[in-house]
């Protein structure tokens, strides 16, 4: 590649923190993860785009499509396993009251994944520690690799047990993008230095605002409304906050979020939606898309 050539590329997460892009409210929706570790190359479309046996891949598939479940792929960042040694799979649920549950087992054939369909009708255990997933998947996206794999590497050195390499989880121009499942937390603009400091505190049951992309429970207006009453109070645990009633008036909301202890105040916040101008959001993708960005503020009665 020549220096002109170079010059010229585009990525988009510089783009998007160029413009000032919005973090809160662009977490998608979902409570369900399936993790399945695969070694060998990932596709651009993940799971997807495997040459698994077509009739466990399709059970899979349609057992994840019934759950609304997100199928990512998985690795170690060193990726130190043998090839053709015992895999891991993961089906993990978020639960309201914080009691997330998981089922963990292995596969060595293809057919061994379909244990994931029954994990799917079971209510799992309780009492893992969460996983810590960084997005890495440069055949879908190259900033989700130039960004995501030195954020994947300082965090597996952090904590080895706990963090893995996964597919495309949304928003390529956030990258690095990390979710903590099965909290259902997704972090954005992350790099190495700040990702240390997300997931530490989070670990510690602190939520902080400055990367915050979202919780997955909540849909986005509701997602803006937390990230603004963390911004005005400071970090809370995952489960301090709680979304008590949502009001739409076109493209405005009015969200009521309160705390879990007693007597905790009422935080009314108004969230208003507008989308932005086409532009080029992805560093594959060369059509020009709008964005929906959601602002929230803290109306006065929130602020007793």
């Amino acid at each position: 590649m020549t220096g002109g050539d170079a010059a010229a590329r585009f990525f988009c997460a510089d783009a998007a923190r160029l413009r000032g892009d919005t973090l809160a409210g662009t977490a998608p929706y979902g409570v369900t993860w399936i993790l399945i570790e695969y070694l060998a190359g990932w596709p651009p479309n993940g799971f997807d785009g495997l040459p698994l046996e077509p009739e466990t891949k399709q059970l899979v598939f349609d057992a994840a499509h019934a759950m609304r479940a997100r199928i990512l792929l998985v690795r170690r960042h060193h990726r130190s396993r043998a090839p053709d040694g015992p895999r891991d799979w993961a089906v993990l649920r978020y639960a309201d009251d914080g009691t997330h549950r998981q089922t963990r087992g292995t596969w060595q054939r293809d057919e061994d994944l379909a244990g994931i369909v029954d994990a799917l009708a079971a209510p799992g255990e309780t009492g893992h520690p969460p996983m810590v997933l960084v997005c890495a998947h440069g055949q879908h996206d190259t900033c989700c690799a130039v960004r995501g794999r030195p954020v994947a590497r300082v965090l597996s050195e952090r904590w080895p047990e706990l963090v893995w390499e996964c597919t495309h989880v949304g928003g390529d121009r956030f990258a690095a993008n990390v979710v903590v499942a099965p909290d259902g937390v997704y972090y954005g603009n992350l790099d190495a230095t700040s990702s240390v400091t997300a997931i530490a505190e989070h670990l510690a049951d602190r939520v902080h605002p400055d990367h915050l992309r979202g919780y997955t429970n909540l849909f986005p207006p509701q997602q803006a409304a937390v990230a603004a009453v963390l911004r005005e109070f400071g970090p809370a645990g995952r489960h301090h906050y709680v979304v008590e009633d949502t009001a739409r008036f076109g493209d405005r909301w009015n969200v009521r979020v309160t705390g879990r202890t007693p007597r905790s105040p009422v935080h009314d916040v108004e969230v208003r939606s507008y989308r932005t101008a086409p532009r080029q959001l992805t560093c594959r993708g060369l059509s020009m898309s709008s964005a929906v960005v959601y602002e929230a503020r803290l109306s006065p009665v929130g602020r007793w």
